[in-house]
Protein backbone atom coordinates (compact mmCIF):
# COMPACT_ATOMS: atom_id res chain seq x y z
CA UNK A 1 0.00 0.00 0.00
CA UNK A 2 1.28 3.38 -0.71
CA UNK A 3 1.47 5.82 2.43
CA UNK A 4 0.21 8.85 1.99
CA UNK A 5 2.48 12.11 2.40
CA UNK A 6 2.57 13.73 6.06
CA UNK A 7 1.16 17.62 6.18
CA UNK A 8 4.44 18.65 6.18
CA UNK A 9 5.63 17.12 3.24
CA UNK A 10 2.75 17.58 1.25
CA UNK A 11 2.46 21.74 1.27
CA UNK A 12 6.04 21.79 1.09
CA UNK A 13 5.71 20.61 -2.44
CA UNK A 14 5.62 23.04 -5.36
CA UNK A 15 2.55 23.24 -7.32
CA UNK A 16 2.31 20.78 -10.15
CA UNK A 17 1.84 23.07 -13.41
CA UNK A 18 -1.42 21.81 -16.08
CA UNK A 19 -1.84 22.85 -19.50
CA UNK A 20 -3.19 26.40 -19.06
CA UNK A 21 -6.84 27.02 -19.60
CA UNK A 22 -8.51 30.46 -19.80
CA UNK A 23 -11.19 31.12 -16.82
CA UNK A 24 -14.48 32.79 -17.48
CA UNK A 25 -13.15 35.69 -17.37
CA UNK A 26 -10.77 35.17 -20.04
CA UNK A 27 -7.90 35.80 -17.75
CA UNK A 28 -5.37 32.29 -17.31
CA UNK A 29 -6.17 29.88 -14.52
CA UNK A 30 -3.24 29.68 -11.62
CA UNK A 31 -1.70 26.36 -11.56
CA UNK A 32 -2.50 23.39 -10.13
CA UNK A 33 -1.97 22.74 -7.07
CA UNK A 34 -0.36 19.51 -5.46
CA UNK A 35 -3.05 17.76 -4.36
CA UNK A 36 -3.32 15.53 -1.08
CA UNK A 37 -3.33 11.92 -0.84
CA UNK A 38 -5.03 9.43 0.71
CA UNK A 39 -3.70 6.28 2.13
CA UNK A 40 -4.44 4.76 -1.43
CA UNK A 41 -2.99 7.14 -3.19
CA UNK A 42 -6.16 8.98 -4.35
CA UNK A 43 -5.59 12.58 -4.88
CA UNK A 44 -8.22 15.54 -3.37
CA UNK A 45 -9.87 16.35 -7.25
CA UNK A 46 -13.37 16.54 -6.80
CA UNK A 47 -16.23 17.89 -4.28
CA UNK A 48 -20.04 17.50 -4.20
CA UNK A 49 -21.74 20.35 -2.61
CA UNK A 50 -25.45 19.72 -1.19
CA UNK A 51 -27.07 23.21 -1.32
CA UNK A 52 -30.35 21.81 0.64
CA UNK A 53 -31.73 18.79 2.10
CA UNK A 54 -35.00 19.06 0.81
CA UNK A 55 -36.50 17.47 -2.02
CA UNK A 56 -39.96 18.18 -3.63
CA UNK A 57 -39.62 14.08 -5.10
CA UNK A 58 -40.04 11.28 -2.98
CA UNK A 59 -38.24 8.68 -4.91
CA UNK A 60 -38.49 4.96 -3.19
CA UNK A 61 -35.11 4.30 -3.54
CA UNK A 62 -33.86 7.54 -1.98
CA UNK A 63 -36.95 9.29 0.18
CA UNK A 64 -39.09 6.41 1.38
CA UNK A 65 -41.05 7.90 3.72
CA UNK A 66 -43.32 11.34 2.82
CA UNK A 67 -41.80 13.04 6.32
CA UNK A 68 -38.75 13.83 7.35
CA UNK A 69 -36.91 15.95 9.80
CA UNK A 70 -35.01 18.55 7.95
CA UNK A 71 -31.84 20.28 8.80
CA UNK A 72 -32.04 23.38 11.30
CA UNK A 73 -32.27 26.24 9.23
CA UNK A 74 -29.42 28.10 11.15
CA UNK A 75 -27.28 25.25 10.12
CA UNK A 76 -27.55 25.63 6.69
CA UNK A 77 -24.27 27.47 5.30
CA UNK A 78 -24.96 30.83 3.46
CA UNK A 79 -23.41 31.56 0.19
CA UNK A 80 -20.40 33.41 1.51
CA UNK A 81 -19.57 29.95 3.69
CA UNK A 82 -20.32 28.12 1.29
CA UNK A 83 -17.83 29.86 -0.71
CA UNK A 84 -15.71 29.92 1.97
CA UNK A 85 -15.21 26.46 1.95
CA UNK A 86 -15.39 25.12 -1.14
CA UNK A 87 -12.19 28.01 -1.51
CA UNK A 88 -10.37 25.94 1.36
CA UNK A 89 -10.88 22.91 -0.96
CA UNK A 90 -10.03 23.83 -4.18
CA UNK A 91 -6.47 25.87 -2.24
CA UNK A 92 -5.55 22.10 -1.26
CA UNK A 93 -6.23 20.95 -5.26
CA UNK A 94 -10.08 20.54 -6.03
CA UNK A 95 -10.84 21.55 -9.38
CA UNK A 96 -14.32 19.87 -10.26
CA UNK A 97 -17.40 21.11 -8.10
CA UNK A 98 -20.77 19.16 -8.28
CA UNK A 99 -23.90 20.97 -6.79
CA UNK A 100 -26.58 18.83 -5.45
CA UNK A 101 -29.16 18.45 -2.49
CA UNK A 102 -32.03 16.95 -1.69
CA UNK A 103 -33.21 18.99 -5.07
CA UNK A 104 -30.79 21.94 -5.35
CA UNK A 105 -33.02 24.30 -7.27
CA UNK A 106 -35.19 24.15 -3.72
CA UNK A 107 -32.41 26.39 -2.56
CA UNK A 108 -33.49 30.12 -3.16
CA UNK A 109 -29.92 31.22 -3.78
CA UNK A 110 -28.58 28.76 -6.04
CA UNK A 111 -27.78 31.45 -8.60
CA UNK A 112 -25.52 33.05 -6.16
CA UNK A 113 -23.70 30.51 -5.44
CA UNK A 114 -23.27 29.34 -9.09
CA UNK A 115 -21.75 33.05 -9.16
CA UNK A 116 -19.84 32.60 -6.15
CA UNK A 117 -18.15 29.53 -7.21
CA UNK A 118 -17.45 30.89 -10.96
CA UNK A 119 -15.15 33.10 -9.49
CA UNK A 120 -13.06 31.05 -8.12
CA UNK A 121 -10.36 30.48 -10.56
CA UNK A 122 -8.79 27.14 -9.31
CA UNK A 123 -12.44 25.48 -10.38
CA UNK A 124 -12.54 24.14 -13.84
CA UNK A 125 -16.02 22.42 -14.27
CA UNK A 126 -19.03 23.73 -11.94
CA UNK A 127 -21.85 21.13 -12.83
CA UNK A 128 -25.39 21.00 -11.19
CA UNK A 129 -27.54 17.60 -10.51
CA UNK A 130 -31.55 18.08 -10.23
CA UNK A 131 -34.12 16.01 -10.42
CA UNK A 132 -35.72 18.46 -13.56
CA UNK A 133 -38.68 19.40 -11.87
CA UNK A 134 -37.94 23.46 -11.16
CA UNK A 135 -35.43 23.29 -14.18
CA UNK A 136 -37.49 25.02 -16.88
CA UNK A 137 -37.19 28.25 -14.63
CA UNK A 138 -33.68 28.07 -13.46
CA UNK A 139 -32.21 27.31 -16.65
CA UNK A 140 -31.10 30.50 -18.39
CA UNK A 141 -29.87 32.19 -14.85
CA UNK A 142 -27.87 28.89 -14.20
CA UNK A 143 -26.05 29.37 -17.46
CA UNK A 144 -25.43 32.73 -17.27
CA UNK A 145 -24.06 32.41 -13.94
CA UNK A 146 -21.42 30.37 -15.00
CA UNK A 147 -22.21 26.57 -14.96
CA UNK A 148 -20.75 24.30 -17.11
CA UNK A 149 -22.55 21.08 -16.98
CA UNK A 150 -26.01 19.47 -16.11
CA UNK A 151 -27.40 16.27 -14.80
CA UNK A 152 -30.70 15.25 -14.84
CA UNK A 153 -32.06 12.43 -12.87
CA UNK A 154 -34.78 10.90 -14.63
CA UNK A 155 -35.64 7.28 -14.01
CA UNK A 156 -38.80 6.24 -16.75
CA UNK A 157 -40.49 8.04 -19.49
CA UNK A 158 -43.91 6.81 -18.51
CA UNK A 159 -46.21 9.06 -16.16
CA UNK A 160 -47.54 6.03 -14.38
CA UNK A 161 -44.64 4.74 -13.41
CA UNK A 162 -42.88 8.22 -12.92
CA UNK A 163 -46.23 9.05 -10.11
CA UNK A 164 -45.49 5.13 -8.50
CA UNK A 165 -41.26 6.11 -8.28
CA UNK A 166 -41.59 9.55 -6.94
CA UNK A 167 -45.48 10.00 -5.69
CA UNK A 168 -45.37 13.06 -7.69
CA UNK A 169 -46.96 13.76 -10.93
CA UNK A 170 -44.15 16.04 -12.51
CA UNK A 171 -42.62 14.29 -15.56
CA UNK A 172 -44.18 16.79 -17.66
CA UNK A 173 -41.85 19.31 -15.91
CA UNK A 174 -38.95 17.46 -15.47
CA UNK A 175 -39.10 16.79 -19.73
CA UNK A 176 -40.33 20.84 -20.22
CA UNK A 177 -37.05 21.20 -17.97
CA UNK A 178 -34.56 19.64 -20.11
CA UNK A 179 -36.28 21.25 -23.09
CA UNK A 180 -35.24 24.46 -21.45
CA UNK A 181 -31.46 23.84 -20.55
CA UNK A 182 -31.13 22.78 -24.12
CA UNK A 183 -32.23 26.09 -24.75
CA UNK A 184 -30.51 27.96 -22.22
CA UNK A 185 -27.40 26.33 -24.29
CA UNK A 186 -26.25 24.42 -21.55
CA UNK A 187 -23.42 22.01 -22.96
CA UNK A 188 -22.40 18.62 -21.93
CA UNK A 189 -26.25 17.78 -20.77
CA UNK A 190 -26.55 14.61 -19.21
CA UNK A 191 -29.40 12.45 -17.96
CA UNK A 192 -28.92 9.79 -15.08
CA UNK A 193 -31.25 6.42 -14.93
CA UNK A 194 -30.99 4.43 -11.84
CA UNK A 195 -32.16 0.72 -13.06
CA UNK A 196 -33.98 -1.22 -11.12
CA UNK A 197 -35.07 -5.11 -12.08
CA UNK A 198 -39.09 -4.85 -12.67
CA UNK A 199 -39.46 -1.30 -12.49
CA UNK A 200 -37.76 0.35 -15.61
CA UNK A 201 -34.91 -2.56 -17.04
CA UNK A 202 -37.36 -2.23 -20.14
CA UNK A 203 -36.90 1.31 -21.15
CA UNK A 204 -33.24 1.07 -21.40
CA UNK A 205 -33.31 1.99 -25.41
CA UNK A 206 -36.54 4.23 -25.27
CA UNK A 207 -33.85 6.85 -22.44
CA UNK A 208 -31.31 6.97 -24.71
CA UNK A 209 -33.27 7.51 -28.07
CA UNK A 210 -34.76 10.14 -25.69
CA UNK A 211 -31.41 11.76 -24.96
CA UNK A 212 -30.12 11.85 -28.55
CA UNK A 213 -33.66 13.68 -29.26
CA UNK A 214 -32.80 15.95 -26.04
CA UNK A 215 -28.88 16.27 -26.94
CA UNK A 216 -27.80 14.27 -23.73
CA UNK A 217 -25.68 11.57 -22.96
CA UNK A 218 -27.39 8.75 -20.93
CA UNK A 219 -26.01 7.39 -18.39
CA UNK A 220 -27.53 4.38 -16.46
CA UNK A 221 -26.88 3.69 -12.92
CA UNK A 222 -26.82 0.11 -10.95
CA UNK A 223 -29.20 0.15 -7.86
CA UNK A 224 -27.19 1.11 -5.34
CA UNK A 225 -27.65 0.41 -1.62
CA UNK A 226 -27.11 3.38 0.35
CA UNK A 227 -29.21 5.81 2.29
CA UNK A 228 -32.63 5.87 1.91
CA UNK A 229 -32.71 2.42 -0.18
CA UNK A 230 -34.74 0.41 2.21
CA UNK A 231 -36.50 -1.49 -0.38
CA UNK A 232 -33.09 -2.31 -1.98
CA UNK A 233 -32.33 -6.27 -2.52
CA UNK A 234 -29.56 -7.76 -4.54
CA UNK A 235 -32.30 -9.42 -7.42
CA UNK A 236 -33.31 -5.89 -8.08
CA UNK A 237 -29.99 -4.87 -9.55
CA UNK A 238 -29.61 -5.15 -13.25
CA UNK A 239 -25.95 -4.78 -13.70
CA UNK A 240 -23.52 -3.05 -16.23
CA UNK A 241 -23.19 -6.30 -18.43
CA UNK A 242 -27.29 -6.76 -18.01
CA UNK A 243 -27.90 -3.48 -19.23
CA UNK A 244 -25.14 -4.17 -22.49
CA UNK A 245 -26.31 -7.41 -23.46
CA UNK A 246 -30.11 -5.69 -23.78
CA UNK A 247 -28.90 -2.84 -25.79
CA UNK A 248 -26.77 -5.21 -28.20
CA UNK A 249 -30.21 -7.62 -28.87
CA UNK A 250 -31.70 -3.71 -29.71
CA UNK A 251 -28.94 -2.12 -31.34
CA UNK A 252 -26.33 -4.26 -32.61
CA UNK A 253 -22.69 -4.13 -31.75
CA UNK A 254 -21.48 -1.60 -28.69
CA UNK A 255 -17.91 -0.25 -28.80
CA UNK A 256 -15.84 0.60 -25.45
CA UNK A 257 -14.47 3.81 -25.31
CA UNK A 258 -11.96 4.71 -23.41
CA UNK A 259 -11.97 5.61 -19.63
CA UNK A 260 -12.30 9.58 -19.52
CA UNK A 261 -9.85 10.04 -16.46
CA UNK A 262 -11.72 8.95 -12.64
CA UNK A 263 -15.35 9.47 -14.18
CA UNK A 264 -17.34 7.20 -12.23
CA UNK A 265 -19.18 6.00 -15.69
CA UNK A 266 -17.58 3.66 -18.56
CA UNK A 267 -18.95 4.98 -21.66
CA UNK A 268 -19.86 2.97 -25.19
CA UNK A 269 -20.78 3.71 -28.42
CA UNK A 270 -23.72 2.34 -30.46
CA UNK A 271 -23.33 1.43 -34.61
CA UNK A 272 -24.63 4.56 -35.42
CA UNK A 273 -21.84 6.80 -32.85
CA UNK A 274 -24.60 7.24 -30.25
CA UNK A 275 -22.61 7.65 -26.83
CA UNK A 276 -24.31 6.50 -23.48
CA UNK A 277 -22.66 5.45 -19.94
CA UNK A 278 -23.05 2.88 -17.02
CA UNK A 279 -22.33 3.32 -13.85
CA UNK A 280 -21.67 0.12 -12.26
CA UNK A 281 -20.89 1.06 -8.74
CA UNK A 282 -22.60 -2.15 -7.06
CA UNK A 283 -21.34 -5.21 -9.39
CA UNK A 284 -17.85 -3.10 -10.54
CA UNK A 285 -16.54 -0.55 -7.91
CA UNK A 286 -14.82 2.12 -8.53
CA UNK A 287 -13.44 2.93 -5.04
CA UNK A 288 -9.58 2.33 -6.13
CA UNK A 289 -9.80 5.74 -8.28
CA UNK A 290 -12.44 7.49 -6.62
CA UNK A 291 -11.24 11.04 -5.82
CA UNK A 292 -14.67 12.44 -4.54
CA UNK A 293 -16.11 13.91 -1.45
CA UNK A 294 -19.10 15.53 -0.17
CA UNK A 295 -19.62 18.60 2.07
CA UNK A 296 -23.38 18.39 3.46
CA UNK A 297 -25.53 21.62 3.64
CA UNK A 298 -24.81 21.92 7.37
CA UNK A 299 -21.00 21.55 6.67
CA UNK A 300 -20.13 18.33 7.52
CA UNK A 301 -17.40 16.80 5.14
CA UNK A 302 -17.65 13.02 4.05
CA UNK A 303 -15.36 11.35 2.50
CA UNK A 304 -16.80 8.14 1.12
CA UNK A 305 -20.88 7.75 0.02
CA UNK A 306 -20.67 5.03 2.17
CA UNK A 307 -18.90 6.49 5.38
CA UNK A 308 -20.47 6.36 8.54
CA UNK A 309 -19.60 10.21 9.93
CA UNK A 310 -18.03 12.97 8.40
CA UNK A 311 -16.13 15.86 9.68
CA UNK A 312 -17.65 18.93 11.00
CA UNK A 313 -16.27 22.23 8.94
CA UNK A 314 -19.18 24.04 10.23
CA UNK A 315 -18.10 24.78 13.71
CA UNK A 316 -14.47 25.66 13.08
CA UNK A 317 -15.70 28.21 10.00
CA UNK A 318 -18.38 29.83 12.18
CA UNK A 319 -15.60 29.75 15.59
CA UNK A 320 -13.16 32.06 13.07
CA UNK A 321 -10.98 29.62 11.79
CA UNK A 322 -8.73 31.06 9.03
CA UNK A 323 -8.53 29.00 5.40
CA UNK A 324 -5.35 27.59 5.90
CA UNK A 325 -6.84 26.31 9.19
CA UNK A 326 -9.77 24.75 7.13
CA UNK A 327 -7.40 23.88 4.83
CA UNK A 328 -5.04 21.49 7.44
CA UNK A 329 -8.26 19.97 9.23
CA UNK A 330 -9.24 19.01 5.58
CA UNK A 331 -5.27 17.58 4.31
CA UNK A 332 -5.14 15.79 7.57
CA UNK A 333 -8.44 14.12 7.42
CA UNK A 334 -7.70 13.36 3.61
CA UNK A 335 -4.49 11.85 4.17
CA UNK A 336 -6.19 9.31 6.58
CA UNK A 337 -8.79 8.18 4.31
CA UNK A 338 -8.92 4.81 3.51
CA UNK A 339 -12.39 4.44 2.25
CA UNK A 340 -13.56 2.08 0.10
CA UNK A 341 -17.38 1.51 0.87
CA UNK A 342 -19.35 0.31 -2.48
CA UNK A 343 -16.00 -2.40 -2.75
CA UNK A 344 -16.68 -3.68 0.80
CA UNK A 345 -20.56 -3.92 0.46
CA UNK A 346 -19.87 -6.06 -2.69
CA UNK A 347 -17.56 -8.52 -0.94
CA UNK A 348 -20.60 -9.28 0.83
CA UNK A 349 -22.44 -10.83 -1.88
CA UNK A 350 -25.39 -12.32 -0.86
CA UNK A 351 -25.28 -11.43 2.24
CA UNK A 352 -26.02 -8.15 1.24
CA UNK A 353 -28.80 -5.92 2.33
CA UNK A 354 -30.18 -2.26 2.87
CA UNK A 355 -27.52 -0.24 4.52
CA UNK A 356 -29.84 0.94 6.17
CA UNK A 357 -33.13 0.77 7.62
CA UNK A 358 -35.63 3.25 8.03
CA UNK A 359 -35.16 3.33 12.02
CA UNK A 360 -31.57 3.43 11.38
CA UNK A 361 -31.53 6.86 9.38
CA UNK A 362 -34.07 8.51 12.13
CA UNK A 363 -30.78 8.47 14.32
CA UNK A 364 -28.76 10.86 12.20
CA UNK A 365 -30.07 12.27 8.93
CA UNK A 366 -26.65 12.82 7.64
CA UNK A 367 -26.74 9.04 6.43
CA UNK A 368 -29.86 10.36 4.11
CA UNK A 369 -28.92 10.63 0.53
CA UNK A 370 -30.71 13.37 0.20
CA UNK A 371 -28.68 15.03 2.99
CA UNK A 372 -24.90 14.16 1.88
CA UNK A 373 -25.83 14.60 -1.80
CA UNK A 374 -25.50 11.65 -4.56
Amino acid sequence: MIQAQTLGELLSKPAVPIATSAHRDGAPRPEQTQAPRDRLDRPLRSLRVSLIDMCNLRCNYCMPGEEYAWLPRDDILDVEETGRLVEAFTGLGVEKVRLTGGEPLMRREVRQVVERLAGIPQIRDISLTTNGVLLARHAEGLAEAGLHRLTVSLDTLQADRFRRLTRRDDLHHVLKGIEAAHSAGLENLKINTVVMRGFNDDELADLIEFGTESGAEVRFIEYMDVGGATQWSLDRVVSKQQMLESLRQRFGPIQELSRNGTAPADRYALPDGTVFGVIASTTDPFCRTCDRSRLTADGVWFLCLYAADGLDLRSPLRGGASIDEIKDLIAEKWMQRSDRGAEERAELNSLRGPLYQIEDLRKDPHREMHTRGG
